[in-house]
């Protein structure tokens, strides 16, 4: 968990140079050399470049704008005034790895947009909270669901957040959304170190994949957010690996 940590404040530290950087006219390339400077410095490896795929995933970090929800490919796309941007980037510390999303308005945003961030950056923080109080995955993933509905919202169902530890993607799977199949669900122990990651669009969450094999987008052009820390389940309660150096 110390050297999750460890890897967990160089992602923090990536988030906060990338946040410095966000305005208009900023190519979201830009953003990504950024983040990748600052793995770089820390002598941290990028989990998501070479991820392999129908091409491999080309950079650092996955940047989404608008209607994309994830797996955005960075490139010479300008950002403007009003958009959403996520960005979602994690790394590996000496043999172990942490993962995280944020999702900034440029400028200043829609009433729409804001109020989607807000409600997805919610979603996560009722999922870290309540892993000290409940038993189950899917008592959280409820809550989680049921708050994005009352907003409105739609939580994606497409993609879940993930263990995480000496690899990126592990065991077990983490739904945003309950689903009453058992073998989904997974019971809250300490030990466990997860990356929650909601995603919620403002219409229907049904999604497709764009022709660069990587970008998810919603069919209907509606917005998209994502949130996402990398969780640890101590003795003591949850611990946010990616939330800076006072977690």
């Amino acid at each position: 968990m110390d050297r999750m940590r460890q890897a967990g404040k160089v992602v923090w530290e990536a988030h906060q140079a990338v946040q410095q950087r966000i305005r208009p006219g900023v190519s979201t390339r830009e953003l990504d050399a950024v983040v990748d400077e600052t793995f770089q410095r820390y002598g941290a490896v990028p989990l998501f470049k070479g991820v392999a795929g129908p091409v491999p995933f080309p950079a650092a970090t996955c940047i989404s704008v608008n209607d994309e929800v994830v797996h955005g490919i960075p490139g010479d796309r300008v950002l403007h005034e009003g958009d959403i941007v996520s960005i979602d980037t994690g790394c590996r510390v000496e043999g172990w790895c942490s993962d995280a999303a944020v999702t900034h308005a440029v400028g200043v945003v829609p009433p729409l947009a804001q109020r989607l961030l807000n409600v997805t950056r919610e979603a996560l923080e009722i999922a870290i909270r309540e892993l000290a109080q409940c038993q189950w995955w899917s008592e959280i993933a409820q809550q989680m669901e049921c708050h994005v509905v009352e907003a409105g919202f739609s939580v994606v169902r497409t993609f879940c957040g993930h263990g995480i530890g000496r690899e990126m993607h592990e065991s077990p799977q983490v739904p945003n959304c309950y689903t009453p199949d058992r073998s989904c669900d997974f019971a809250i122990r300490p030990g466990l170190v997860l990356a929650i990651e909601p995603m919620v669009c403002t219409g229907d969450p049904a999604v497709y994949c764009r022709g660069d094999h990587w970008t998810q987008a919603t069919r209907d052009g509606g917005l998209a957010a994502h949130f996402e820390h990398t969780v640890a389940i101590a003795q003591s309660g949850p611990q946010v690996l990616t939330a800076g150096v006072d977690g």
